[in-house]
């Protein structure tokens, strides 16, 4: 067996220890122990491992759960180790939208492909952002937490275009949605 597939062993059997508990603190933890996987999330949200996809959901969530990103490159952090993946666009996609009440009392929710729940609101807007494709083409995302960020899926898109409301702000007239008494503007008139 190879040094890096003994690393790869070694994490799974950490990953273990995680699986029913709140998210960890990757955020407090910086292992000297630091290497490369190979791993990836594709542009459409599917994680792959040694070029197989990784299937089952509860996997995914597992490696989501210990995901940090530190400046521009994304890592799977355990206590004891540190391991560098590849993610084309964002880690997660935005899968589901829930939507409570209506104009400026609204609140919607946004649910990630890999459970998490995020609600739009000032501390987590909806953004848009030029594509890694084309700079003509903006995609909507979502922080989720400490620096990753959702892709909203077609279909969320769709159902969050259908909340639109027009809005005077700064003297300008804008397109965005309400929700938690927020309104994020998405596109400017």
């Amino acid at each position: 067996m190879k040094a890096a597939d003994s690393f790869s062993y070694a994490l799974l059997a950490q990953l273990e220890h995680v699986k029913d508990n709140p998210l960890p603190p990757v955020h407090l933890w910086h292992p000297d122990n630091c290497r490369d996987i190979d791993m990836q999330i594709k542009e459409d949200g599917s994680w792959h491992y040694m070029d197989s996809p990784i299937d089952r959901a509860s996997m995914v969530r597992l490696f989501a759960g210990i995901l940090r990103r530190d400046e521009d490159e994304y890592f799977l952090v355990t206590p004891a180790e540190k391991c560098r993946i590849v993610v084309e666009d964002v880690p997660f996609q935005g899968v589901l939208l829930e939507n409570s009440g209506s104009g400026r009392q609204q609140s919607l929710v946004i649910t990630t492909n890999v459970g998490d729940r995020v609600n739009i609101n000032e501390s987590n807007p909806v953004e848009f952002s030029p594509s890694r494709r084309s700079d003509k083409l903006c995609l909507p995302y979502l922080p989720v937490r400490r620096g990753l960020k959702a892709r909203l899926n077609r279909n969320v898109y769709y159902q969050l275009m259908d909340l639109v409301v027009e809005e005077m702000r700064d003297g300008s007239l804008w397109y965005g949605v309400w929700s938690e008494g927020y309104f994020s503007r998405l596109m400017k008139t």
